[in-house]
Formats: structure tokens, C-alpha cells, sequence
């Protein structure tokens, strides 16, 4: 049982709750519920969790605000429940932190297979590149890449999901590489990029952000008409 990852499921409607929790047992992960950010806040404190699916309309403190307050003091991975078409707090989850989100009424089979993606990035994220206990430097960016951190030359500090560590790892495996939008989606996800499919450029959107000194006119990853994204800068590995 101890091999089993732990799900903590945040929402307010006990029969989600409970329809969700029963299902994830059956189907292999050991499952616990909260109403509210401060249950989950409590059920936190008592045990580890390998994963949070967070619901973000919820009396109280609501999803979007447990999230990004969930990220600034570690890294467990949270799988945003969203209301269905809801591109907003979307986009916000993604923003704050988020790893993934899943619009209502969803299938529990889908949540079950994000969840895993999910479980698989977090887990599988230091074993193939080498990176792990390691910091690397690059442009004017260090990365403490356990602590999931960039660190820039004054000393500020800025903390990565789980998705834009990988989608960053892969740019640092391969730095003045161009790298296309369905490679970077299959090798960072798992999946298939769809006709008009922007998860890509979103994430590095996102990473441009947090990295980029000036997001307008980015020096560090640089868009390839035609080709993708690529890496403009060479990496230095610490040990």
C-alpha cells in the first residue's frame, strides 16, 4: 500500500468528493478528501500527498488562491478543477502554479490518465538527464534544479511548476537547438499536439515570464518561424 501515490481532493460538493476518492482507490491510489482550503490545509499538516486535485470555485478561500499560496511553500503537484469553457481561471490556475487542469463535468477516466501524466513528469523529472542535485547556469539565470528554482544575479528567487521544469529541462538538454512545437508537446506531456493546439506556446509564454528580462523581446528562448523554439545560450553544469 505505502507504494501507492496519495491524492488529496479539494471541492466543496460532497458527492464529488466522494464519487472522486471512491474512484481513484478503485483504481489504484489511496485517496482523501477536504471541503475547503482549510481542511486541506489540515489534511496537509497530518500526512504527504503526492498530488492535489484543487477545485477552484469554493467558499472561503477559494481554488486559484490555495494554489498560488500552495506554490510559494513547496512543489506538490495540483491538477486544477475548472468550470467547463472557463478559459479564465484556466489560464490563472496555469499562472499560479497549476500542473494541469480538467473543466466539469469530466470523465473520472481522464482525470485518472492526467493525474498519472502528471505523476509520471514529477517522478521522472531527475532520473534521464543528469540534472538532479546538480545547478545550472544560463544567460543571467542559475537553476537549482531539485529545489525547482531560478535564481537570478540579485539573488531573487522564482518558483517552477513541475510542467515548465520539464519543458525547460528539454531546452537545457539541448541548448541553440530548435526545437518543434509537436516534439517539445510529446516529449514534455505525452501527447499529441491537435490541429490549432497552443499548449506549447503558452508554457513558454509562461516561462518567458519567469525567465526573460525583457518578455517583449526575449534573448533566452527565441522563436524559430517555421521551426519551433530554441535555446540562444549555452549551459553550464554545476555540481
Amino acid at each position: 500500500m505505502s507504494d501507492l501515490p496519495r491524492i488529496l481532493v479539494v471541492d466543496d460538493h460532497s458527492e464529488i468528493r466522494k464519487s472522486v476518492t471512491s474512484y481513484l482507490e478503485r483504481n489504484g491510489m489511496r485517496a482523501s478528501a477536504a471541503e475547503n482550503a482549510v481542511e486541506m490545509d489540515a489534511r496537509l499538516a497530518e500526512a504527504h500527498f503526492d498530488l492535489i486535485v484543487l477545485d477552484v470555485m469554493m467558499p472561503g478561500e477559494d481554488g486559484l488562491s490555495a494554489c498560488r499560496r500552495l506554490r510559494k511553500e513547496g512543489h506538490i503537484p495540483i491538477l486544477m478543477l475548472t468550470a467547463l469553457g472557463d478559459d479564465e481561471d484556466r489560464i490563472a490556475g496555469l499562472d499560479g502554479g497549476a500542473d494541469d487542469y480538467l473543466a466539469k463535468p469530466f470523465n473520472p477516466k481522464e482525470l485518472v490518465a492526467r493525474i498519472n501524466a502528471i505523476l509520471r513528469r514529477t517522478q521522472l523529472i531527475p532520473k534521464p538527464n543528469g540534472f538532479a542535485g546538480k545547478t545550472l547556469k544560463f544567460a543571467h539565470l542559475k537553476l537549482d534544479f531539485d529545489g525547482r528554482t531560478l535564481i537570478d544575479q540579485g539573488g531573487s528567487r522564482t518558483q517552477l511548476t513541475s510542467g515548465e521544469l520539464k519543458l525547460l529541462t528539454l531546452f537545457l538538454q539541448r541548448p541553440r537547438t530548435v526545437i518543434g512545437r509537436d516534439e517539445l508537446l510529446k516529449l514534455s506531456t505525452g501527447r499529441v499536439a491537435g490541429p490549432l493546439d497552443r499548449t506549447i506556446d503558452n508554457q513558454v509564454s509562461r516561462l518567458r515570464r519567469k525567465m526573460e528580462e525583457d518578455v517583449l523581446r526575449p534573448k533566452i528562448i527565441a522563436t524559430v518561424r517555421h521551426g519551433g523554439y530554441s535555446l540562444s545560450c549555452d549551459v553550464e553544469i554545476c555540481e
